[in-house]
């Protein structure tokens, strides 16, 4: 279904599972399960974090903003992928489709974000214990908050209306059931030198992950510095489950960005089953990881 030569596309198709449309409906159910398990799970985590006084510190609100950024990216990705599944509706509009990427990858750069300031606070609670209640104070956490979402609002705003300039004509096919910008760059059949916006983006998140590992490094630093190997170890326990939602991140965006810059023979089920990975995983996996770990969620 691709538009005449000579008119533009009114319609983007997005896909499933290639080969396994007669399927749709019982993968749905696996999909379906996951949003849900993230939604819920998420959304428990937020209610727990404003209803106990308890845990009103900096840590529980840097996670509060990891679920908020979860819980987006969920919302985000969750009706398109549900009607491609379960309604066999593949076609969508430029202009939603403009809009669905801006907040997926809003929500995404926000999240690399709050990865970042929670290793900032793994750090300062590592090197300065006694000054941690006064350099992470509500109204400096607050104002984190702010500055985190307002760098992801800025950083992404102008992926609709630079997309929304382009001209589409020949193809409409999308790779897998979400629009994301390295997708949409490719149908397009006009001059797409403005892409290096996503390529800032893109450097901008990799600068997150190297000042996480930064952070880390200096956590290392910090907790061999301490004589007993059983408090090392136990210092480093408080570590694990942002750095296993470091790795469920990451990961899946560098293989998939490998993939897409460096392959030469890509094979279309491996990029939808990562680009699954990316969008599904992490909201699912984080309340999964940040509960087991976190006696005080428990």
């Amino acid at each position: 279904m691709s538009a005449l030569n000579n008119s533009e596309v009114q319609l983007f198709l997005r896909i499933g599972i290639p080969g396994l449309e007669h399927a749709h409906i019982w993968i749905s159910i696996p999909i379906c399960l996951m949003y849900l398990v993230a939604i819920i799970g998420n959304s428990t985590i937020l209610f727990i974090i404003k209803t106990q006084p308890s845990i009103h510190e900096p840590t529980y609100y840097f996670l509060a903003l990891s679920a908020i950024s979860d819980l987006g990216r969920s919302f985000s990705s969750l009706p398109t992928m549900l009607r491609i599944f379960l309604f066999n509706s593949m076609g969508i509009s430029p202009n939603i489709c403009f809009a669905q990427e801006f907040f997926i990858h809003g929500f995404t750069v926000m999240e690399s974000s709050v990865l970042l300031v929670m290793s900032l606070d793994h750090f300062l609670a590592f090197h300065n214990p006694l000054r941690y209640s006064s350099l992470l104070a509500s109204n400096r956490v607050a104002n984190m908050g702010l500055i985190l979402a307002t760098r992801s609002i800025l950083l992404v705003l102008p992926f609709p209306f630079t997309l929304r300039r382009l001209k589409y004509y020949q193809k409409n096919l999308f790779s897998h059931s979400n629009c994301l910008h390295q997708d949409t760059m490719k149908l397009a059949c006009s001059d797409n030198k403005i892409n290096v916006i996503y390529g800032f983006v893109a450097l901008c998140t990799m600068l997150d992950l190297a000042l996480i590992f930064l952070s880390y490094f200096l956590i290392l630093k910090t907790v061999l510095s301490i004589a007993s190997l059983s408090e090392r170890l136990k210092a480093l326990n408080t570590c694990v489950s942002h750095i296993c939602a470091v790795l469920v991140f990451y990961v899946p965006i560098i293989t998939l960005a490998a993939m897409h810059h460096f392959a030469k023979h890509k094979s279309l089920l491996v990029i939808i089953f990562v680009t699954d990975i990316f969008l599904l995983l992490p909201p699912v996996m984080n309340p999964i990881m940040y509960c087991a770990k976190t006696r005080q969620i428990w």
